[in-house]
């Protein structure tokens, strides 16, 4: 462990773990302002940094949120963002217990030498330098999303799989330096029209490659997370999978890949319908397990889409009651207690083909 990692080690250990509380989970809102302006068009508000501020402080001041969300990824205009009430929104988080995080990576470039459509995330530059400020505005954890795709040219490729792996330990290992616990983030898209043995299968060799590249990068794991997609075929694939197959699937993707120092498991939502994205989750917290991660949830929209729109621009009760809805059903179901349709959801698929964010 490097000297500059070893300042930071208990600490970084003590969030890590903090963030891995039993029935809590992590609120993705580290949406770009483009991205956000998409979320607000579906519901007619305009695109400003006023209506962003309502909506964000709206989630934030929820009663009762830091009962089942241990974490918040932010955006980094929100790190710096005031509630209308003139309080940081990282001091609204705070007074809930819910500790702040912030989207450290710079978006999507093409990967020259690649397939046309594979990518690799931009942003290590300077990248230890922004962590330390981050740091001193209050966020203790970070987040960066590489993105892979299965297709039927062959996708994804060795030089991407090997470039985004590489890419997550550089920025693990940069952020650790300053004090920010990486969650690590490598997203297998749901385009495409294959089954769930063929993600299985180059699921296990994306985080393979992700680990052994933290390896040789001296990423300290006891203060990581793993942020992965759910093992699930293809969204046109015409043999869908049950909620029980998911989870096996997926529990058996993870015990054979990810180290059992790793302090937790917050899978994203990846386009699920809020209720499947419980479902799932809830299964995969009825099998037994060889390692003893806590296998948990960081998700965006399938814990903001009924919220949104209950909210509609204005109306902040509605928006809050949705909000912790879900953000209990997804507590219940990280606990392998979650009794489907018990809590108000959404049975909307949110996966969109092609999505860019």
């Amino acid at each position: 462990m490097s000297c500059k990692i070893k300042e930071y080690a208990e600490e970084l250990q003590a969030t890590a773990k903090a963030l891995a509380s039993e029935g809590k989970g992590i609120l993705a809102v580290d949406e770009s302002t483009p991205t956000c302006g998409k979320r607000l068009a579906d519901i007619g508000v305009e695109n400003t940094e006023e209506n962003r501020q309502a909506y964000r402080g709206m989630l934030f001041t929820t009663p009762g949120l830091g009962s089942f969300i241990s974490g918040a990824i932010l955006f980094e205009e929100t790190l710096y963002q005031k509630h209308a009430d003139g309080e940081s929104m990282v001091e609204k988080l705070n007074k809930q217990g819910i500790i702040p995080g912030i989207k450290v990576d710079k978006g999507l470039k093409p990967l020259i030498g690649a397939l046309h459509h594979e990518t690799y995330c931009s942003g290590l530059d300077g990248l230890t330098d922004r962590a330390k400020e981050y740091y001193a505005a209050g966020a203790r954890f970070a987040k960066w999303r590489a993105v892979l795709q299965i297709s039927s040219d062959g996708g994804p490729s060795n030089l991407a799989i090997k470039e985004n792996a590489w890419g997550l330990a550089r920025y693990a290992r940069a952020v650790q330096e300053a004090g920010l616990v990486p969650i690590v983030e490598p997203e297998i898209l749901m385009d495409g029209d294959h089954p769930i043995g063929k993600t299985a299968a180059i699921q296990e060799m994306v985080i393979k490659e992700v680990y052994y590249a933290c390896i040789e990068n001296g990423v300290y794991l006891e203060g990581t997370l793993l942020k992965p997609s759910m093992t699930v075929p293809g969204a046109d694939c015409p043999d869908q999978s049950n909620p029980k197959e998911v989870a096996e699937y997926t529990i058996r993707t993870l015990e054979r890949t990810v180290p059992s120092a790793v302090a937790g498991i917050t899978f994203l939502s990846g386009g699920l319908s809020e209720e499947a994205a419980s479902v799932y989750l809830n299964e995969m917290n009825n099998i037994e397990r060889k390692a003893k991660w806590n296998v948990s949830f960081s998700y965006g929209r399938a814990l903001q889409h009924s919220c949104l729109r209950a909210w509609g621009g204005s109306d902040i009760d509605a928006g809050q009651k949705a909000l912790i809805a879900r953000a209990q059903a997804n507590s219940e179901a990280a606990k392998g207690q979650y009794v489907p349709g018990s809590q108000p959801s959404s049975d909307e698929q949110l996966f969109v083909a092609g999505y860019t964010y």
